[in-house]
């Protein structure tokens, strides 16, 4: 061993009192065990691997003690067979950090399964339903929406068994490791869908779950909030003093907000000023971020 080796070996890792917390699961009371040695906490616990069996969920800020009143902030969304990692269960609510992007949150119990199959497939259209029979006569159990992960059993004719319970449509579903090509075009599908903070398609999606969740349908896994993409996806380009320079694809980042150029200065974007996704002009959007927080565009990230 040299001695590079040798030192390295025998430091202890520094206590690390900026770790992100939306992706590092610590709380002072309580930290997953691999944390241990970077960052103080008075119970260091291993996590239990399970895995969404509704639909979709929110994963909550704090858990909901109470429904008389505003409640805590949504985070972000499990969908169908994603996987969370447990590392607190009580008072009907489990804390721990999500499979696909890391973020930590808090999950009903219910909810998360330990025993579910390993996916095989995930859902490649913006929602599918679940059916009793494979002809899709009868009324729908589940309704499943893009990146949501199922296990199929077999396949009969124009539906997918899955283990789990019930028949999808096949061509719904794309194998796992299987991505959809135009990141755009996937991203154009979810027009007109609900706005929701912290949502990912299950009742609604935010601006940063329609660059995340289109993004994963092409292969590409990203973070959660638009801080934390603005520094991972793509690299960065100058802001063109001229919005029409920008390219179809472009990621365009605000104060808060983010949304894709279009081409011809058009801007697709989960909106809170309509509620739901659509398409405005890019100028528009910046007269309005001028004027909510004093600046227009802060990043441009081109894949």
């Amino acid at each position: 061993m040299n001695p590079i080796d040798s030192s390295d070996t025998a430091s202890d890792p520094p206590l690390d009192p900026h770790l992100d917390p939306r992706v590092h699961p610590y709380r002072d009371d309580i930290a997953a065990d691999f944390l241990e040695g970077r960052i103080e906490a008075k119970t260091f616990v291993s996590g239990k691997p399970c895995r969404l069996g509704a639909p979709y969920a929110p994963v909550m800020s704090k858990p909901v003690i109470s429904r008389s009143g505003p409640g805590e902030l949504q985070a972000s969304e499990l969908l169908f067979g994603e996987g969370f990692t447990v590392y607190e269960d009580t008072a009907g609510w489990s804390w721990g950090q999500c499979g696909h992007d890391g973020y930590v949150g808090y999950v009903r119990s219910k909810d998360l399964f330990g025993n579910m199959p390993e996916p095989t497939h995930w859902v490649s259209a913006v929602r599918s339903l679940v059916y009793p029979d494979n002809k899709g006569e009868y009324p729908a159990t589940m309704s499943l929406s893009m990146t949501a992960r199922v296990s199929v059993e077999t396949v009969d004719g124009d539906y997918a068994k899955l283990v789990s319970g019930g028949w999808i449509f096949a061509k719904h579903l794309m194998a796992l490791g299987e991505p959809r090509p135009d990141f755009v075009a996937i991203a154009q599908m979810f027009a007109r869908v609900p706005y929701l903070w912290g949502g990912r398609g299950g009742l609604g999606i935010d601006c940063s779950g329609l660059i995340q969740v289109p993004l994963t349908a092409t292969g590409l896994e990203v973070p959660r909030d638009t801080d934390q993409q603005a520094d991972v996806i793509g690299e960065d380009i100058p802001i063109p003093d001229d919005v029409g320079q920008l390219r179809p694809g472009d990621i365009v980042y605000f104060p808060g907000h983010v949304g894709i150029h279009l081409g011809a200065g058009a801007l697709l974007h989960a909106s809170s000023h309509d509620m739901m996704v659509v398409t405005h002009a890019l100028s528009d959007v910046v007269d309005r971020m001028q004027d909510r927080h004093g600046k227009g565009i802060t990043r441009v990230r081109r894949l």
